[in-house]
Order: C-alpha cells, then structure tokens, then sequence
C-alpha cells in the first residue's frame, strides 16, 4: 500500500480497543518519528510527552471534556510548547550541533547569531505562537507515520490547556499543552471507522499558479 493509501485507511478514531497496545517496538518507532520531524531552524521547540499512567489519564479525561479516547487508547501523546524560550535555549541548541556534528562551536557563530536573532528580534507571545506551530508539523508527522505502521491515531484539540498544564506539572516545566493525539487500535464496532472519507475536491483545495 502507498501512503496515499494508508492515508484514505486512517480517521479520526472515537473507540479505541482497550485490549490491544502498542508494542514497544511500534511505540518506538512512533516517537523516531516524532523525533525526526521538521521544525523552524531545527529547534524542536517542544517536548513530548508518553502518557500511560491510569490515573493522571483519568485527570486529563475530566479536562478533556469526558472524551474516551483520552483514557481507552494505548498511549495519550501530548505536544508540550517550549513557553520561556529565550538566548540559553538557543545557545544549547548550537551547542547540541556542534556536539553531534564534531565541529568546534566557534565555526557555528553564524548559525548561533542568527538563532539569537530570531528568538531576540520576537516578542513572548510571538514566540510561544512560532513553538506551538512546530508542534503542529511534529503531530502531521505522528499521524502519517502511525498510518504507515497501521496503527490508529486521533489528533485533539477538544482540552483545556490550562487544567492539562495543571496536573502535568508543566508551567514549572517552562512548557504549554498544545495539541495532543491518542494512539491505539480502533474497535471493531466503532462505527466512525465505516464512514466514507469526507474532503473538500481537489478542484476546490488546490490552486495551482
């Protein structure tokens, strides 16, 4: 199957099997993939995280308005902006290249200004607004990948950010919920996944120029 195909298979699943998880293999390479994502200048100006523990998903359902997915699915996946990001975020990641690449960080100052630049030049909202973008490409990725893997994912933005900022401890993490995706395996008696596909026609999505 091409991902086109895999593309049509996949929706936005309501009932997740609660019998059947991800293997620690297919988990692993659901976040590979996250990890690989694109993101502005390569900052991943987000993290992940893997939610499984029982209990704290039981919170997050009560501030997800009672949406089963939250707690039925194998894994509740949450993508967490960057909230304070300032000069130190960017300094590490240069360093972070220059450590993986094996250059001295004295050949990266052109890179390394131009980082600072652009996180100096931007105000707070701005850049919690250009983290919570990245975070969005990071989720395209998890549900493409998850298709060609054949497993089900449903992106959400149906929570209350503040309440999951709350029982997460996030604030103190310098991070804001953004988006999040619950991943699994479909029931059988979902009856979403029977639906045929809606989208609009390519004549009307595409222009071509």
């Amino acid at each position: 199957m091409s991902i086109v195909d895999k593309l049509k298979w996949r929706y936005a699943t309501k009932k997740f099997d609660t019998n059947k998880k991800l293997s620690p293999p297919q988990l692993d390479q659901l976040l590979e993939a996250i990890q690989l994502s694109p993101s502005s200048i390569g900052l991943q100006h987000y993290k992940v995280l893997v939610i499984e523990n029982p209990e704290v998903r039981a919170k997050l359902r009560e501030a997800a308005y009672g949406q089963p997915q939250i707690t039925d699915a194998s894994q509740l996946i949450i993508f967490a902006a960057e909230a304070n990001m300032d000069e130190a975020y960017g300094k590490n990641f240069i360093s972070l290249v220059a450590d993986i690449r094996g250059v001295e960080r004295e050949s990266l100052a052109g890179l390394e200004g131009m980082v600072l630049g652009t996180i100096n030049s931007r105000t707070p909202e701005q850049l919690l607004l250009w983290a919570q973008k990245q975070a969005y490409i990071a989720l395209g990725v998890l549900v493409a990948s998850a298709a060609d893997l054949g497993i089900d994912a449903t992106p959400m933005e149906g929570f209350d950010p503040a309440k999951f900022d709350e029982i997460l401890g996030l604030k103190e993490k310098g991070l804001t919920a953004t988006v999040i995706a619950a991943v699994g395996f479909r029931a059988d008696d979902d009856q979403y996944s029977k639906l045929v596909k809606v989208r609009r026609p390519k004549t009307e999505l595409f222009i071509h120029i």
